[in-house]
């Protein structure tokens, strides 16, 4: 899941921000088709709800049931939820974010599985 939302993230010629990235690679591993890329292209470079990071948001909106647990989570291995906080403050790139939220996602998606 990691490896493909890497794969997409600003690369032509769809160019899918951090949200969109993470999205498409649930869907592949999901089979789902519920959520739509164009419903995410707001949701990149610290625009999601609450500035919090594309790619953690995503992966909320997919397990919304495990969204709390994916945020602590996630700040306990990056530093942070938002995406101003985790450029600015720790210095996680856009792409580790990814990975990490990924990683959370395959993980609870394989638990609840």
């Amino acid at each position: 899941m990691k490896r493909k939302a890497l794969s997409v993230f600003r690369q032509a010629p769809a160019r899918l921000n951090c949200a969109q990235s993470l999205i498409h690679a649930a869907q592949e591993l999901l089979g789902e088709s519920g959520f739509k890329l164009e419903d995410f292209k707001t949701m990149g470079s610290g625009r999601a709800p609450g500035g919090t990071c594309g790619a953690l948001h995503a992966a909320c909106e997919v397990v919304p049931e495990s969204a709390d647990s994916l945020k602590k989570q996630f700040a306990a291995t990056t530093g942070a939820t938002t995406c101003h906080e985790l450029k600015r403050t720790y210095k996680v790139p856009c792409e580790q974010a990814i990975a990490t939220a990924a990683d959370l996602l395959q993980r609870h998606i394989k638990g609840r599985l």
